[in-house]
């Protein structure tokens, strides 16, 4: 029987099965101790699949407290390639997980933390950046049962850990140190993404001063050839001359490139470059980028499952798979 109105609703369900609607909550919520013989269960979900149930988030909510919703809160930061490709892949970690990623951006103007949290109900906040401790008493007091600040001030922490940006730093570092021995760091013009700069400069210093090299020569790169242009005149104008560049993210890296070919030079014969995220337009730059390459599928896994095991009550796996990195070496490095 087509149901009435429509939205399908477990009635409809119990109708078309020909049992109680007590019983159609019972092989949905899959709850257990429940004398329900298999060709019953059968029947609920066939009937459930051919009308196109599917369980109120409502009800959901106000049956167990909370949603399925994951709320992930991003500060104000641009929303480039790498950005864009984690919160895909968190989605699709989460939902593996049978729970809604939600993001939230904390743009000015934007609704407040409160109001937003309010709304959702969710089950869990992840949080790229720390809490106020208000808000986070706030959120532990209506059973909020995971606040995860993902980055703090200083980055991902000072070791070389396999999800630190100290390690993305360091392995561009020693890529690079093979053949030159004076590097540069061209860093962002955009101060909302310094929490991801510091701790990769970190990384590069630190494998200068563990290999006997120079301090890296640091200098800020606008994402305009000219003024870029500036960053890499100074760099081979220095004593030593600086002849290997660290970029911060692709997108700094190709605004060297296109200084180098303004300034009628070119790289790798001139002056090495590698970016970081091996962004499409890496591979068709010119000449095409070599690039630190970042698991984020394996980041947004070990985020997720944190999630997973504190809402289930339980440690996280001792046994999960940590993501690597890697470079993709192409003509410019």
């Amino acid at each position: 029987m087509a149901p009435r109105s429509g939205r399908v609703t477990s009635a409809d369900v119990a109708r078309e099965a020909g049992v109680s609607r007590a019983t159609v909550s019972f092989v949905l919520n899959n709850t257990q101790h429940q004398k329900i013989t298999d060709a019953t269960r059968q029947r609920v979900l066939a009937a459930a699949e051919k009308l196109g149930y599917a369980p109120s988030a409502a009800a959901r909510t106000l049956r167990y407290g909370r949603s399925d919703v994951v709320l992930g809160l991003l500060p104000d930061w641009p929303l480039g390639y790498a950005a864009g490709q984690l919160i895909q892949e968190l989605t699709l970690a989460f939902a593996k997980r049978n729970l809604t990623f939600v993001v939230h951006s904390g743009i000015r103007g934007a609704r407040s933390l409160s109001e937003i949290w309010k709304a959702l109900t969710p089950a869990a906040v992840l949080s790229f950046e720390p809490f106020s401790e208000p808000d986070a008493a706030a959120m532990r007091a209506v059973g909020i049962e995971v606040v995860a600040a993902l980055y703090d001030g200083q980055g991902l922490g000072s070791d070389e850990s396999i999800t630190s940006a100290n390690a993305i730093g360091a392995a561009q570092a020693r890529h690079l140190a093979a053949s030159h021995r004076r590097l540069g760091y061209a860093y962002p013009d955009d101060e909302r993404v310094a929490v991801f700069a510091r701790p990769r400069l970190d990384g590069v210093r630190k494998v200068c001063a563990e290999l006997g090299l120079p301090e890296p020569d640091v200098r800020t790169i606008p994402l305009t050839p000219r003024d870029a242009a500036d960053a890499v005149r100074s760099w081979l104008a220095a004593d030593p001359r600086v002849t290997g560049i660290c970029a911060f993210n692709d997108d700094v890296a190709m605004s060297v490139l296109a200084g180098l070919r303004h300034l009628g030079l070119e790289a790798p014969r001139d002056m090495a470059v590698i970016g970081v995220d091996n962004s499409p337009a890496a591979a068709v730059s010119h000449p095409p980028l070599t690039s630190v390459v970042q698991d984020l599928p394996g980041i947004a896994e070990l985020y997720a499952d944190s999630v997973w095991a504190a809402l289930d009550g339980a440690p996280a796996s001792p046994n999960r798979v940590e993501p690597h990195i890697r470079l993709e070496v192409r003509d410019s490095a």
